[in-house]
């Protein structure tokens, strides 16, 4: 048990040191954190660009207060406050501070807290780097593929992908669980099927989802390739089923991705 590192509230009043949130491997859900702060103060950089000198002048103000009163606030929990400090008036009582709900994971809860906790307990400091290094690509890929039916799931090990109109088809990217070495990158097309067989998909009262084909991959993907699969299929949400298709040794169409299991045969 220890308190959580600080690098994250220099970056918030200097961009020379916001590199630094794109590394380190102190703990899944810190780095986490601290990869969608950086993707909100390089949106926030984007923005300003726009506006009137004095307005951005103000925004910046607003956040070395921002980061004062943090800093205030941290010295005082930590017993290291010198009681000359001005009082901290400033109250966090809302959810998501600096940060978009938008991966499926509601990034500042304690529940999310809780399930990168309990996903990297007993993960040795090799295996929680391995699982740092995957979680930011595959949170980068969810940014750039722009997907509004993909959503980050199990903690940040993966990304699924329903989109609309697919015809009950989704798409599953697995990123290899640390420790297990002769576990691979993974990509699966699976579709939804209705427990009771006389419904039709659409009309169905309940559904159970099972993976149909997967592409083992026999090297780590960039977070742009991923992104290249989640705009495919946001774009063409029928391809899934035509990939669904696809026998083994096939080529999935757009990708450079083999199918290396059916499960149905």
């Amino acid at each position: 048990m220890d308190y959580y590192p600080r690098k994250h509230l220099a970056a918030l009043t200097d961009p020379t040191s916001r590199a630094a949130l794109l590394t380190g491997a102190h703990s899944l859900w810190y780095e986490y954190v601290c990869l969608r702060l950086h993707q909100a103060l390089a949106d926030l950089e984007s923005a300003l660009v726009a506006l009137p000198d004095t307005v951005s002048r103000a925004i910046r103000a607003e956040l070395e207060v921002e980061a004062d009163e943090l800093r205030v606030a941290l010295d005082d929990f930590s017993g290291a406050s010198s009681g000359d400090e001005p009082e901290n008036e400033r109250h966090w009582e809302f959810g998501h501070p600096f940060v978009k709900d938008d991966d499926g994971m509601d990034t500042l809860s304690d529940e999310t807290r809780e399930q990168f906790d309990h996903r990297e307990a007993g993960f040795t400091p090799e295996e929680r780097e391995k699982a740092t290094a995957d979680l930011r690509v595959l949170v980068t890929a969810h940014s750039l593929g722009g997907g509004r039916w993909a959503s980050l799931n199990d903690a940040g090990s993966g990304i699924f992908a329903e989109p609309y109109d697919s015809d009950g088809f989704y798409m599953t990217v697995h990123a290899p669980e640390p420790g297990d070495d002769d576990a691979s990158w993974e990509i699966e097309v699976g579709r939804w099927e209705p427990d009771d067989p006389n419904e039709e998909y659409g009309d169905h009262t309940s559904a159970t989802g099972s993976p149909v084909i997967g592409c083992a991959l026999p090297v780590a993907p960039s977070a742009d390739e991923i992104a290249h699969l989640l705009k495919s299929v946001d774009g063409k949400p029928l391809l899934l089923a035509e990939w669904a298709e696809a026998p083994v040794g096939a080529v999935l169409a757009g990708t450079t991705m083999v199918v290396t299991k059916r499960y149905d045969s």
